[in-house]
């Protein structure tokens, strides 16, 4: 082998380990058209608690955990008084805009002592958040958009991929919708079987909630609500308008919800799309 051949190869393979490094460094919100997992099946890095009552990054009772590879959110610590009222979120630490958005869950035992009714098997996936940082220590939920999870009951429909509004308002069919939950159109899931939903989202424009490969919910124009409505910081979403410059929500934070029920999550994903 020539000694110019010899060299040219060497730089060739330098060259490879360079860019194969910077390839492994890239940032997730530099790949699009992808799977990216956000959850890495091992334990919480690149993701935030926020529980009311207690500050950003505090896991009281351990609440949010890895258990056998899955993300869970249990009450079996600190909990001996009961739930009361304590709300909580984990949160991934990017923001995203423009994404499909893939959760595979499943609600189990029982519900937290002191949790209310209307929170049996009760979780969501919370998008277009503000921070973990900018949420007051007394703050029940972030202002966000809700897609509500639910299980279903032994007897009876129970729709998921609903959506609720905390301190948040949208756009529904051309109209300015101001209540704060609405059922989707999916069917019922029972029991502790894992079910998969969908989340695509377009920045301040469409937002859809999918079940099963169909279209639940769709909705568009996410936008802050100044009345604070289900915010329990007072004037907390004016405060977040004046910091924001507008009301209107084109991206933000993705969290996961602690409302007493034990769920776990066994993949978060993401697939970031072109604006």
């Amino acid at each position: 082998m020539s000694l110019h051949r010899s060299v040219s190869l060497s730089l060739l393979l330098v060259l490879t380990c360079v860019f194969a490094v910077h390839a492994e460094d890239k940032p997730a919100t530099e790949t699009k058209g992808e799977w990216i997992q956000l959850f890495n099946g091992k334990d919480l890095t690149g993701w935030i608690p926020k529980v009311r009552y207690h500050e950003a990054g505090e896991n009281p009772g351990n609440t949010f955990r890895v258990e056998d590879g899955l993300l869970t959110v249990s009450y079996d610590d600190a909990y001996e008084d009961g739930f009361n009222e304590t709300f909580g979120h984990l949160f991934y630490e990017k923001p995203f805009s423009n994404y499909r958005l893939r959760v595979e869950y499943r609600f189990m035992g029982d519900q937290c002592k002191g949790g209310p009714g209307w929170a049996f098997r009760n979780s969501g996936v919370m998008i277009h958040g503000e921070s973990p940082q900018d949420m007051g220590k007394d703050q029940n939920f972030p202002a966000s958009i809700e897609v509500q999870l639910l299980g279903g009951k032994e007897t009876g429909n129970r729709t998921t991929a609903n959506l609720c509004t905390p301190g948040t308002h949208v756009v529904m069919d051309g109209k300015l919708f101001k209540p704060h939950c609405v059922s989707s159109k999916s069917k019922t899931y029972r029991g502790d079987d894992w079910v998969t939903c969908e989340i695509e989202v377009h920045g301040n424009g469409t937002i859809k909630h999918i079940m099963d490969g169909e279209v639940v919910i769709e909705y568009e124009k996410s936008q802050l609500d100044p009345t604070n409505s289900a915010i329990s910081e007072p004037d907390h979403t004016k405060m977040l308008i004046e910091k924001n410059g507008s009301a209107m929500l084109s991206g933000g934070t993705i969290s996961l919800q602690s409302e007493s029920h034990p769920v776990q999550f066994r993949k978060v994903e993401i697939m970031l799309l072109d604006e």
